[in-house]
């Protein structure tokens, strides 16, 4: 059957020339690299391997930027902060087994975020797949399965003319709302095979558009509209889909106060009169959303650390805009919108009344004014300084991106982040080592301005080979270390759950020394002068490292009855 609407893009004479007539001396590797190029990549990170080198060699003849970093996982993890900063499908180019498998930490991270990485990994001849042959190096009875439980999606290849529509596939399924990681598999010889298929030169793998149901967004409107104290949880759903902006209209229309999680920091301005900021680790801040009558949730799915450890409970109607359908109502029951943050809230701003509520900027500095009393109350002046030194010496718009470390559990409550897509953390799946390899890679993606990355000690043993990539790459990321000589936080749970800490105390290296025999400037600093050192190592160019002595501490948790 035809129809008189059927659209064919007919090749124009230059293009069929060129299709006749492709360059000599190509392999299934230029196929990758062409169809990557041909979605838009400009970049891609990775680290090579036996079964891998057929992609390797084909960026010779390609203009896509390869940035390689020392470890898979941290390989990875600069993927995933440049896909978060840029908005685009990360490439990540890994060789078959334990190459592969390395990344998994970091695209756990990169799902939990909900990060566009796009991982193409080789696998064993295809001689060796399905029960075939054995004993190939790196070879693993099914690798694929390896990855279904982490990433979106997995997509695999068994010949050279079915790359570009896998990679194609997969960069689709990375964009499309919610973004996350995509597993490609393509095995050596298939990487290794002479083409003469044309050249891969434009893709179309444009993202499916996730919209709201229009009777949901109607039901949605009315409830908020006729609220008496509406209230709004921001995740990292808005910061993903770009719509902050969107977010803060709705808010001032409807007056609703708006708390961000540690995934929506800057989704909301911080000193707005309906900030309340990002204190959900705080009772009185649970007591608050708990009071509202309708709490509209957008972009998070209302997990551990965004349910003040599931001792939230809401009282009132839940609204939840969610683009991932698993959390869709999982935690807590409501209205389930399922939709990318940023067509939900358009849709609400061209339906919902304006509603008029002069109490909530007051109801909003009281609240706060009992989380301020509450920390005041705990003696933690060292951690507040440190934070605010931190804050003072990194630019407004300079991007920051924490390990799991003491200090990042304060910047989740108590840091303003100064805007949407600026403070990253491993707060998703919470592995350790993030901080500084995704620091690299939001350097990589725009060089403009200078990055954060802040770890501790032991996290930052996770990473101190990727000083080797600063350093040959120069990338501007200035890399500040609290040293407390062991697991902090792990020390604090031990320490408060069993009276004494096992495991958690570490030998470490002197990582000014280490630093500066990678050819890294590093410099030890004090809480006293850690804004004025931290400054200086931002505004000079290259990579640099700020290692901080201190022993931090958390801020107690509160108790359900409201009491510190």
């Amino acid at each position: 059957m035809t129809h008189d609407h059927d659209l064919v893009l007919r090749p124009t004479p230059a293009q069929t020339e060129a299709a006749l007539n492709p360059p000599p001396g190509r392999n299934g590797g230029d196929l990758v690299v062409e169809t990557l190029a041909g979605l838009g990549a400009t970049t891609v990170f990775g680290l090579p391997g036996q079964h891998a080198l057929g992609m390797f060699d084909a960026l010779r003849r390609s203009d896509l930027r390869y940035v390689g970093l020392r470890v898979e996982n941290n390989a990875a993890f600069a993927a995933d902060a440049y896909g978060r900063i840029t908005g685009e499908a990360a490439p990540l180019l890994l060789s078959t087994g334990p190459g592969a498998l390395t990344s998994l930490a970091a695209l756990q991270e990169a799902a939990a975020a909900s990060a566009p990485v796009l991982a193409i990994g080789s696998q064993v001849p295809t001689a060796g797949l399905g029960g075939g042959r054995h004993g190939y190096l790196h070879e693993l009875p099914d690798q694929a399965a390896s990855f279904r439980g982490v990433v979106k999606s997995v997509h695999t290849v068994r010949t050279p003319s079915q790359i570009p529509s896998a990679i194609a596939a997969a960069w689709k399924s990375a964009l499309t709302a919610p973004h996350g990681p995509v597993w490609v598999e393509i095995p050596q010889d298939v990487l290794l095979a002479e083409t003469m298929l044309p050249q891969v030169t434009a893709m179309d793998a444009t993202p499916d558009e996730l919209s709201p149901r229009p009777e949901l967004t109607a039901l949605a409107a009315h409830l908020l509209a006729n609220a008496a104290r509406p209230a709004i949880i921001a995740g990292g759903g808005v910061v993903r889909a770009d719509a902050s902006g969107k977010l803060r209209q709705l808010a001032e229309r409807i007056q609703a106060p708006v708390v961000t999680t540690p995934g929506g920091k800057g989704a909301f301005p911080w000193t707005h009169p309906l900030s309340l900021q990002s204190w959900l680790e705080d009772r009185h801040t649970t007591d608050f959303l708990e009071d509202a009558d309708v709490l509209l949730v957008v972009g998070s799915g209302l997990g551990e650390l965004s349910s003040n450890y599931h001792t939230f409970k809401p009282r009132g109607r839940v609204i939840q805009i969610e683009a991932d359908l698993g959390k869709l109502e999982s935690n807590h029951p409501g209205l389930g919108i399922h939709a990318d943050a940023r067509l939900a809230l358009q849709a609400l701003l061209e339906t919902v009344r304006p509603r008029e509520d002069a109490t909530a900027p007051g109801r909003v500095r009281a609240l706060l004014a009992k989380v301020a009393a509450r920390i005041a109350a705990q003696e933690l002046t060292l951690e507040q300084q440190v934070l605010t030194a931190v804050r003072r010496a990194l630019p407004a718009d300079s991007p920051s991106f924490w390990d799991m470390t003491i200090l990042a559990y304060w910047a989740w409550s108590a840091f303003d982040a100064k805007g949407p897509n600026l403070l990253h953390s491993a707060q998703g799946a919470g592995g350790l080592g993030y901080g500084f390899p995704a620091a690299l890679g939001a350097a990589v993606a725009d060089p403009t301005r200078p990055v954060l990355a802040v770890s501790g000690d032991g996290g930052a043993l996770y990473s101190v080979a990727e000083l080797a990539t600063a350093r040959q790459y120069d990338l501007d990321v200035t890399w500040l270390i609290v040293d407390d000589g062991g697991y902090g936080i792990l020390r604090e749970y031990m320490t408060d759950a069993f009276g004494e800490p096992t495991a958690t105390e570490l030998t470490r290296p002197d990582y000014v020394a280490l630093a500066e025999s990678f050819g890294v400037p590093g410099v030890r600093t004090t809480p006293e002068t850690l804004e004025r050192d931290l400054a200086k190592a931002l505004v000079t160019p290259g990579p640099s490292v700020v290692v901080l002595p201190a022993l931090l501490r958390m801020f107690a948790p509160t108790h359900v009855n409201g009491d510190s």
